[in-house]
């Protein structure tokens, strides 16, 4: 989402897909590998369609996914889709939907998102090849997916069984982030397909400008002393900038980052790190601790993105520059320029600088986001903002049987939809380090938490919760979906 939406969607991504954040012989998985973080990493594949839209082009390309059915009651058992979003599916986690999948007798299964990781259908990322990368080609190789992997599996039931069975199992739908907002829009556009979706911090409302990102949220969830700590930072950062360029992008081992607005937008994406994935304290104690001493500000900034964004969450100043997000080769860095160009062309959430009292600075503004689309991409790429939202209805989704999920202080939850109703009940799970995903993944939202552990928010029961009601959901419509599927028999 911009270039917070990029180094973030783009880290998300990863650890979604540590993804998720969301199968050619069939075999059922056994054990956990390395060391528990996935039900399983064992590649499948399907030939996928790259143009769903037209009936004159034919051609196909290899799209990789995963399945584990170890806790799968045969015949009926219901099938988790948990839909991989942007950056490489490495497998299926383990967080949550493993409890889900133990507690409903489910089958998980995960599909890689077009262009992503190894499902490229060309060899080169050049502008003119990305014209098939978009959320509506994406929902319809969910769509073929699904019907493809129901027929195999009743092929390989019937033949295991000695029976002749033609029914569907009840399938439901699980995403977060980009891939929560594929999986509200799935169950929109193909609700035959689905008994429902859990769309946790689904971002389905594409945003052109969003200030809010920093206005409504990372400075209430840093507090007015971090982020006073925070804003005098950023103006010493950029008054550093004028007087010794190279030593203060030096200081954030950032030196590659020639282009100053880019620079600044690293800056700026580091420090929502803290509050998207559950580790506020990582940031604020050092940042308000230095301000009150008198030190250095920029320092302890610093020596924060060096040992926490770098060390910890991986994040690589790389991911900033633009000669990287310009190379075209396909590498395992491939999603920075991939996502950028989702992002150009049908979401944008330029995260820019709010008019008043911001944290990042004035420079990550809409100019800056539209210059470096047009840096990547060329002339004619400009992101369709308002007839996204027109096609899927934003916050407005007219669809039923959806559970939007939020964290309190997840940013992103002022792109998703916050107001509950019956057919499309909303939560915000309430804690001081309930971040992106936190149904999903427990507390801090990365490193991945085994199962999702609730036990380190700093309110667990918040988080059950909220996951209680999920299941609750999940057991009636999913009970709904085998009543329609027996009547049909």
């Amino acid at each position: 989402m911009a270039t917070a939406a990029i180094g973030f969607l783009m880290l998300l991504s990863y650890f979604l897909s540590l993804s998720y954040g969301l199968v050619q012989p069939r075999r059922i998985s056994h054990g956990l590998s390395e060391t528990g973080k996935y039900l399983t990493r064992d590649e499948l594949w399907f030939n996928q369609t790259l143009d769903h839209f037209s009936p004159y082009d034919h051609r196909r390309f290899r799209q990789r996914y995963y399945e584990y059915l170890d806790h799968l009651r045969v015949p009926d058992g219901p099938i988790f889709l948990m839909i991989c979003g942007e950056g490489p599916c490495n497998g299926i986690p383990n967080d949550y939907i493993s409890v889900l999948a133990k507690k409903f007798e489910a089958g998980v299964v995960s599909l890689e998102h077009r262009y992503y990781g190894k499902s490229s259908p060309f060899n080169s990322l050049a502008t003119e090849n990305l014209k098939y990368l978009s959320s509506k080609q994406a929902l319809s190789d969910l769509a073929a997916f699904r019907g493809y992997y129901q027929a195999s599996l009743l092929e390989s039931l019937n033949v295991k069984l000695n029976r002749s069975g033609k029914v569907d199992n009840p399938w439901f739908f699980f995403g977060a982030s980009y891939s929560g907002a594929l999986s509200a829009w799935f169950r929109l556009k193909f609700p035959h397909l689905t008994c429902g979706s859990l769309a946790s911090s689904a971002v389905v409302r594409a945003v052109y400008e969003f200030p809010e990102f920093d206005q409504q949220q990372i400075g209430e969830s840093a507090g007015p002393e971090c982020k006073a700590a925070l804003q005098e930072t950023n103006k010493l950062v950029e008054l550093g900038l004028k007087v010794n360029n190279k030593a203060v992008k030096a200081l954030f081992n950032a030196t590659e980052l020639d282009v100053d607005g880019d620079f600044l937008y690293f800056v700026a994406d580091a420090q929502v790190m803290a509050f998207q994935y559950g580790n506020p304290d990582k940031l604020c104690v050092p940042m308000v601790e230095a301000k009150k001493n008198g030190g250095d500000l920029v320092e302890a900034y610093a020596k924060y993105v060096r040992e926490y964004c770098f060390g910890v969450f991986g994040l690589s100043a790389k991911t900033y520059s633009r000669k990287h997000l310009l190379d075209t080769a396909i590498t395992l860095e491939s999603s920075d320029r991939l996502w950028w160009f989702q992002v150009c062309t049908e979401v944008a959430y330029f995260q820019v600088a709010p008019a008043n009292d911001s944290i990042r600075s004035h420079q990550v503004n809409t100019e800056y986001h539209l210059d470096l689309c047009k840096s990547l991409f060329g002339k004619g790429v400009y992101p369709e903002v308002d007839a996204t939202n027109l096609y899927y209805g934003g916050d407005r989704i007219a669809a039923t049987k959806i559970v939007f999920t939020n964290g309190s202080q997840d940013p992103w939850r002022h792109a998703s939809k916050q107001t509950s109703s019956p057919d499309q009940p909303s939560y915000i799970i309430t804690c001081h380090n309930c971040g992106h995903g936190s149904d999903l993944r427990g507390c801090p939202q990365s490193p991945l938490i085994i199962e999702g552990d609730s036990k380190n928010c700093s309110s667990p029961d918040a988080v059950n919760k909220v996951r209680q009601h999920i299941i609750e959901h999940m057991d009636l419509w999913l009970s709904q979906c085998r009543g329609v599927l027996r009547s049909s028999i």
